[in-house]
């Protein structure tokens, strides 16, 4: 059995790749959570996890070659995915202001986080764990840092062309 393969009976491999699916998802559903999404740690923790409870189903199964094993992990990855886009595709809203004829959209990027975390936790489900910590990690610095690197451009370009200080506010919200 290879690195990623794991036997039913394997409790503390199984333990340690769902709770760390959990992990994952806990931390970047702290983040949107603190920022008064639509999704919360709940929803994202559950996401990841499942995630890796799909793909550790193939990985677990005994069929009679490794081709067979793959086969069937790819087709798993393929069904979470499509269906974690449904569920994201519901959080997006598009709200039409009166004031305005243009369209605002909201919920892309929690949307996309929800697309990750099971991104994250079929890596993790799989035994890709560092793959998994180091992605969730880059998920929290873009939710984080990208957010404030475009805060401050916004206020540099705005800085020289004499505007009043309501001009340099942005907005709390990114496009969620």
């Amino acid at each position: 059995m290879g690195p990623m393969f794991i036997a039913a009976n394997d409790w503390p491999h199984i333990a340690f790749r769902l709770s760390l699916a959990l992990l994952v998802g806990c931390l970047i559903g702290f983040n949107r959570q603190q920022g008064g999404r639509p999704a919360g740690m709940r929803t994202f923790m559950l996401v990841s996890m499942g995630a890796a409870l799909f793909v550790m189903i193939p990985l677990q199964a005994e069929g009679e070659s490794p081709y067979a094993s793959t086969n069937a992990l790819s087709r798993t990855i393929q069904g979470v995915a499509t269906g974690i886009g449904f569920l994201g595709a519901g959080l997006i809203l598009q709200e039409s202001p009166r004031k305005s004829a243009r369209p605002k959209v909201k919920g892309l990027t929690t949307a996309a986080c929800v697309w990750t975390a099971a991104g994250l936790g079929a890596a993790i489900g799989c035994g890709l764990w560092q793959m998994g910590l180091l992605g969730g990690l880059l998920t929290l610095i873009t939710l984080s840092g990208v957010k404030r690197l475009n805060r401050a451009f916004v206020f540099m370009t705005n800085h020289g062309k004499h505007r009043t200080t309501r001009d340099f506010t942005t907005s709390d919200e990114d496009d969620d």
